[in-house]
């Protein structure tokens, strides 16, 4: 009996957290300024992707070319949530290394790493147009 009054103390002390959770619903827009014509050579070409709805939010990339290659990947838009802040950093990476859209999924971010390919192979079919 006297260990039941502290096990039941500490688990709803730890149940709290779980109770006060709210997922996030609102997509956050990054915005950056645009570059300057004459920062960027005559053979950038920057391309959006299309806008991807998923569970987690719309997701929407925008990709500067340097001739042919990927030169930067920026979110458009993106779902305030933890998977994506984390995720996000690493499948840019991974495009800029890949220079294609064939990379693999964050652990722990399946819808992330679904909607940012999904948009940025528009971007990639949108290049080649």
């Amino acid at each position: 009996m006297k260990r039941a009054i502290p096990v039941f103390v500490l688990t709803v002390a730890g149940l709290i957290p779980v109770w006060r959770y709210h997922p996030s619903t609102g997509t956050v827009e990054t915005a950056q300024p645009a570059a300057t014509p004459t920062s960027m050579p005559s053979s950038s070409r920057v391309v959006p992707g299309t806008a991807v709805s998923t569970t987690k939010g719309v997701f929407q990339v925008e990709v500067t070319f340097r001739g042919d290659r990927i030169a930067s990947v920026r979110m458009l838009q993106a779902p305030h949530h933890p998977q994506t802040r984390w995720a996000v950093p690493e499948l840019i990476a991974e495009t800029l290394k890949a220079q294609s859209a064939h990379i693999d999924s964050v652990s722990g971010a399946t819808i992330t790493s679904q909607g940012y390919r999904a948009s940025l192979q528009a971007a990639l079919d949108a290049k080649g147009s």
